[in-house]
């Protein structure tokens, strides 16, 4: 695993040299995790071309040290040095920082920008986040591991599916089992809704109770080792009506249109604009969701996304979502998604949980 660490410290040493800078201030807990293996709080990373610098305190300096991949660690008495003054100490003079411009707030810029008035300041973004959208072995048995869990904690909760539980009653035995399964805890704040609540895409569990005939949607993912899934399943409790098999069936369709074009070198608005049609042919295109997918990792939504304005074109090692989605408002909706892995040949689906459509009663 170490040698996983120095190698992505070595290309953004390699990226700092070649955009002319001194040194990168990571600010993002998953970036920091990312390049030092360090999955604590309150910590900043500093990058130069000499060494690699974990700044925390003495909370989780223990911890730092035990994590920390070719990272020294220093641990800063908050009461007594500010981060601005702690950071001066290992830059030379008249240094060109690089900071993590999407992960600063105004009150830590304007310290900052006041202690370290010496040197020149540069926001810089997507830096990590590019070489993220990469996964290695090691990543990629990772998220297998967190979808293998959520499939695993579906099956155990599919059973609690009858008429007169609760979103809020079932979102919480879903989380319990996938908890108990091992998973650090949740991917994402689960998603599970009844009824006409399936046009929200991204609505909250409430009291409402299931009954015989409605939408269900659910979403939701587990954690392991700082590494997210993210998967989808929309069912109805019995026998569904005509209408609700034509939504369910014109989504599975679009969803597994885009998945057979999946391959190195295809285009991310390809895919998007081949499940568009088929919901725009199936009838139900206008209340269609507007994005197909999105990279995932140690982010839950990170690059590459799947849009209309997306020009990126798969690469081997880009694991994604494809999710598409058809919501009526005061009606319901349906979304399968599932998590997929670009291999030499194609592709590879790491969510296995089963998709029926109709639940027994």
């Amino acid at each position: 695993m170490k040698t996983h660490f120095l190698q992505r410290q070595q290309v953004i040493k390699t990226q700092l040299a070649a955009q002319d800078l001194s040194a990168l201030l990571v600010l993002g807990h998953e970036n920091i995790l990312y390049l030092s293996g360090f999955s604590g709080n309150a910590a900043y990373a500093l990058v130069t071309a000499e060494r690699c610098l974990l700044i925390t305190d003495y909370r989780y300096f223990e911890l730092a040290q035990t994590q920390c991949q070719g990272f020294d660690v220093i641990s800063r008495d908050r009461d007594n040095e500010s981060l601005g003054h702690c950071i001066n100490r290992f830059l030379t003079e008249n240094s060109r920082l690089g900071f993590d411009a999407a992960f600063i707030n105004v009150a830590l810029w304007q310290q900052i920008e006041t202690e370290l008035s010496q040197h020149e300041l540069q926001p810089i973004q997507g830096l990590i986040e590019r070489q993220r959208m990469i996964k290695n072995d090691w990543e990629v048995a990772q998220i297998k591991a967190a979808a293998a869990i959520a499939d695993e904690a579906l099956a155990q909760t599919l059973p609690y599916f009858k008429a007169g539980v609760s979103e809020r009653d079932l979102a919480l035995e879903l989380e319990f089992r996938m908890q108990k399964l091992g998973s650090e805890g949740m991917s994402f704040s689960t998603i599970l809704m009844f009824a006409e609540r399936t046009s929200l895409p991204h609505g909250s569990p409430s009291d409402q109770i299931l009954s015989e005939g409605d939408f269900i949607t659910l979403d939701f993912g587990a954690v392991v080792n700082g590494y997210r899934s993210d998967m989808t399943r929309s069912y109805v409790l019995g026998h569904a009506s005509v209408k609700q098999k034509q939504i369910y069936d014109s989504v599975a369709t679009a969803q597994q249109t885009a998945i057979n074009l999946l391959k190195p070198g295809v285009g991310c608005i390809e895919l998007q604009n081949a499940s568009q049609q088929v919901l725009d042919n199936s009838g139900f295109g206008q209340y269609a969701g507007k994005g197909l997918g999105h990279g995932l990792g140690l982010f839950l939504h990170e690059s590459p996304f799947i849009n209309v304005n997306s020009d990126y074109d798969l690469a081997l090692g880009n694991v994604i979502t494809i999710e598409p989605g058809i919501y009526i408002p005061d009606y319901g909706g349906v979304r399968l998604e599932d998590d997929i892995l670009i291999t030499s040949s194609g592709y590879e689906i790491l969510t296995h949980a089963p998709k029926p459509f109709e639940l027994e009663v």
